[in-house]
């Protein structure tokens, strides 16, 4: 008997307990938007429309400088759902789909053991596959009403009210005024482009209104005082060179938090109701910070920084953005901020900024910004995002917000410039940046663990050689093309890619030079390294070389022999040939799309590159 009671007593003080801490624990939730920068009435915007959001802000803070750190919603929702920069993870490309480490989870799964009940609704697009326990609920009804009695949770609400494919839908009546729009400095001003960005707003009006009814159900339901709230949009605006673009017009995004009275003891050191906060936060900072509001010492493989709760840290001194394969279009970009001046290192300058993804030129304005340029329209700072890019970029955002005057060059910004691009190297090398390798090596490499662990071996993946040669294959020096093309024979791949990158990119005279090596390559064990190979020769050959590329592509096109991501990098290296790619017209217009084989979310892009490029070689 005893023991029995014993026994109850300790149960009932357990139960206490257990009631005490989920009562000093706070719920937590989450507001988000698709494609919306900060032009919103709390950050000074007066042609924006945003009651509810504003009044988050008057009754919170907000923040100054906040980064998606990727300009796309799959990779900036790997970012914050992992902690970890999806580069790491070689999980930055859209729409890829790689895996966590084993013994490395999704941040929510460690909110389960804390007691919160997790919801999300509804949005994920991960570029991880989920493992383990990671919400209660994801879908269009997931709710916190659907928790136990008295238990604290983390609740995520995402409006697709304000996405990109939402600012072009027509019909639509504008509620704002065309003639009230600030047009940024690299957009023509035309009614096309004035419509575009009035329905942004427009949406962003109607987004504001969904905010306004979960804060609604939040006071229904008493929970105002116990409830730690965030909102922020995913990403820049969907408008072109916002959206999928690492400038600050691509990563700059409304981030804005309030923390009730009860819970003052776990907000930012420098938190003032109504006030702003000068510090840089991130998406990657995300994961560590709701842990520390729920009291879980952040993992030590997460690499963001917590800006609130018990294991808050100092301010980063810099952001970080990145930007891969976009759609069916490949690129590699990375960008830093101080959050005065951002600085952008193209790895592939000569892909222009406007390549061709089918949904970007469904918006009105990305259709008239490219039929004004072929038609000689557009000023220089028009021009640029039609052309190729320098190596470097640095911009001044007190001066130049739209970010159109590059002071890269510019002796006055030196210091700036160094300190940012040093930045960018030493970010890149700590994180163990995996987005060198081409995407079909990234999977073809970690079938047996993961592309972070690849990436973080020294032996499988010697990042400083690696970079070095990408970096000096973007400056487009042709005294450094004898050196580089010495590296088409390294035992690495990777490193042959970029050297094979490196003649690409400095056209008919480096071919020329390297027309045997080249020539060679087009037999090389890795795929991706013959297909940039065949590129190089393809476009600025001789007749011989044209032929053997043509060969060489026909062949790693088909999707179905060689997978989605060869198949993809086939057929934009033939997409670059343009007529001289025109004898392959009849095998395009025959090869099977793969879409059916194709790794989840990735099917439709194969066909669009082929519907595109029959069009065109068929004319």
């Amino acid at each position: 008997m005893k023991r029995y009671l014993l026994l109850i007593a300790l149960t009932s003080i357990l139960s206490c307990a257990s009631s005490l801490a989920a009562a000093d624990l706070p719920n937590i939730l989450w507001i988000t938007s698709e494609d919306n920068g900060p032009e919103l009435g709390c950050y000074g915007d007066k042609y924006a429309d945003s009651p509810n959001i504003d009044s988050i802000a008057a009754k919170g803070m907000k923040y100054k400088r906040a980064w998606s750190n990727a300009p796309v919603c799959a990779p900036a929702r790997t970012t914050i759902i992992s902690g970890i920069y999806p580069p790491a993870l070689g999980a930055e490309h859209m729409r890829s789909q790689t895996v966590l480490p084993k013994g490395m989870h999704m941040f929510p799964h460690y909110l389960h053991a804390a007691g919160y009940y997790c919801t999300n609704n509804s949005k994920e697009d991960y570029n991880l596959a989920k493992d383990a326990l990671v919400w209660n609920e994801s879908n269009g009804k997931a709710h916190w009403r659907h928790r136990k009695e008295g238990q604290p949770f983390f609740a995520v609400f995402n409006f697709t009210t304000s996405h990109e494919s939402q600012l072009r839908k027509r019909p639509h009546t504008p509620v704002h005024d065309p003639a009230g729009v600030r047009v940024p400095a690299y957009h023509p001003d035309t009614p096309e482009v004035r419509r575009d960005w009035a329905q942004y707003y427009d949406k962003i009006t109607e987004m504001d209104k969904q905010v306004g009814k979960v804060l609604a159900q939040l006071k229904e339901d008493g929970l105002e005082e116990d409830t730690i709230i965030f909102y922020y949009g995913d990403h820049g605006s969907g408008m072109p060179r916002s959206k999928r673009w690492p400038y600050d017009s691509g990563l700059h995004v409304p981030m804005i938090v309030h923390v009730p009275e009860k819970f003052k003891h776990l907000a930012p050191k420098e938190y003032e109701v109504g006030g702003t906060s000068e510090r840089l936060v991130s998406f990657v900072d995300l994961a560590p910070t709701v842990l520390s509001l729920a009291g879980i010492e952040p993992k030590e493989w997460m690499q963001g920084h917590a800006f609130m709760g018990q294991y808050e840290t100092k301010p980063p001194k810099y952001m970080f953005g990145f930007r891969g394969r976009m759609d069916e279009r490949y690129d590699m970009v990375r960008s830093a901020t101080d959050g005065r001046f951002i600085y952008i290192r193209n790895y592939m300058p000569h892909k222009i900024y406007g390549q061709h993804i089918d949904y970007m030129f469904q918006t009105p304005t990305t259709q008239v910004w490219k039929k004004m340029y072929d038609a000689g329209e557009l000023n220089e700072a028009q021009s640029h995002f039609w052309e190729e890019k320098p190596a470097e970029e640095l911009y001044d955002l007190e001066n130049d917000p739209d970010e159109v005057n590059n002071l890269a060059d510019d002796p006055r910004y030196a210091e700036q410039k160094k300190g940012l691009s040093q930045a960018v190297y030493q970010w890149q090398s700590v994180i163990r940046d995996i987005g060198f390798m081409p995407e079909d090596e990234i999977h073809a490499h970690s079938k047996d663990s993961s592309p972070y662990e690849i990436g973080h071996s020294g032996r499988d993946y010697p990042i400083g050689q690696v970079m070095g040669v990408a970096i000096l294959a973007s400056k487009r020096d042709p005294k450094l093309l004898p050196s580089l093309t010495t590296q088409l024979s390294s035992r690495e791949s990777t490193i042959r890619y970029w050297a094979a990158l490196a003649i690409l990119m400095q056209k008919e005279t480096a071919v020329e030079q390297a027309r045997p090596q080249l020539r060679a390559a087009l037999n090389d064990d890795s795929p991706s390294v013959r297909c940039i190979a065949a590129e190089a020769l393809g476009c600025y050959g001789n007749e011989e070389d044209v032929k053997l590329a043509l060969e060489t592509l026909g062949q790693l096109a088909d999707p179905t022999q060689n997978g989605v991501y060869v198949s993809m990098l086939a057929l934009n290296s033939i997409d670059a040939m343009d007529k001289k790619a025109k004898p392959l017209a009849g095998v395009l217009a025959k090869l099977p799309d793969g879409a059916k084989m194709a790794p989840p979310r990735t099917g439709g892009y194969v066909p669009r590159l082929l519907k595109d490029l029959t069009k065109e070689l068929g004319k």
